[in-house]
């Protein structure tokens, strides 16, 4: 088997975005070149290393195996970067970083623009996603740094505390009804709500609570964004559920209400494999963020 490193890179993006055609754009390689390498790597091994779908491609169980190589091979070439930096003028080292929606969120305010400012030869690849899939993707190899709720089970993983993420509900400030200082989810459920976009990790998120009290969420408009949410609800277009920070950056225009279901206090880690084996690079990120 002969494998080069834009095999191995190629096959990797290919398998994390589940499509040869998003994989090949990432790498830089045209769809027929990308597809002829991956053929290539198959008719070596003797084996396929995906399986064709109709919405894409899934790694198959030699595939599985070629990722979690391909992955450390990766690891071992970002390590090698960090260390030879002093050294190798112009070559630059990007930290995979995933987080769930309230860290990006509280992330893209202060500490990541400050980082990319102090370290202009360290990129960061930030991924949102729910906190279950960040654990999966940081134990995996597949990211080296994430922020994750707690309850998404990081008890393989080394933790450090981010901080603590609460929901609340908010309203126009001159909207009527909802009066006092906090709501259960069981009383808004009536509620005309605005909603991220469909199958954002926060919003799946509280409609799985909703269901789990026998409702449903009646949304009268979905948008990208948590500034777009919460600019639409000042205006009076419905009520949302929002992190807290997000409510309090808003300014004056809102009315937060505190939300006293006990699923709508996180504590949020920030979590890695270990956080003496990480990059330099990561490192330095990781201590920034702790």
């Amino acid at each position: 088997m002969r494998f080069d490193l834009t095999d191995l890179r190629l096959f990797l993006l290919v398998a994390e975005r589940g499509s040869i055609t998003h994989g090949a754009e990432l790498a830089g390689l045209a769809l027929a070149s990308a597809s002829a390498r991956i053929k290539g790597m198959e008719e070596s091994l003797g084996a396929p290393l995906l399986e064709r779908r109709r919405r894409g491609v899934v790694p198959t169980a030699a595939g599985q195996a070629l990722l979690h190589h391909a992955r450390a091979v990766q690891n071992q070439i970002e390590a090698m970067a960090g260390d030879l930096g002093a050294y190798a003028t112009g070559l630059r080292a990007r930290v995979r970083l995933m987080a769930n929606t309230a860290a990006t969120s509280e992330l893209l305010r202060e500490a990541v623009p400050a980082f990319l400012v102090a370290h202009p030869g360290i990129d960061i690849e930030l991924e949102e996603r729910p906190s279950h899939e960040i654990a999966e993707a940081v134990a995996n190899g597949a990211a080296d740094l994430g922020i994750a709720a707690t309850w998404a089970g990081l008890a393989h993983l080394e933790q450090k505390p981010f901080f603590v993420d609460r929901l609340v509900v908010i309203t126009a400030r001159n909207r009527a009804g909802l009066a006092g200082h906090g709501v259960g989810m069981a009383d808004i459920l009536g509620e005309a709500f605005v909603g991220l976009s469909a199958g954002h990790p926060l919003q799946e998120h509280i409609a799985r609570q909703a269901a789990r009290l026998g409702g449903h969420l009646h949304f009268r408009i979905r948008v990208p964004g948590l500034d777009n949410v919460c600019r639409l609800v000042s205006q009076g277009a419905g009520i949302a559920i929002v992190p807290e920070s997000a409510a309090r950056h808003a300014g004056r225009t809102l009315r937060a209400l505190r939300l006293g279901d006990d699923w709508a206090t996180r504590q949020l880690n920030l979590c890695a494999r270990s956080f003496e084996a990480l990059t330099p690079q990561a490192k330095l990120l990781a201590a920034a963020l702790a």
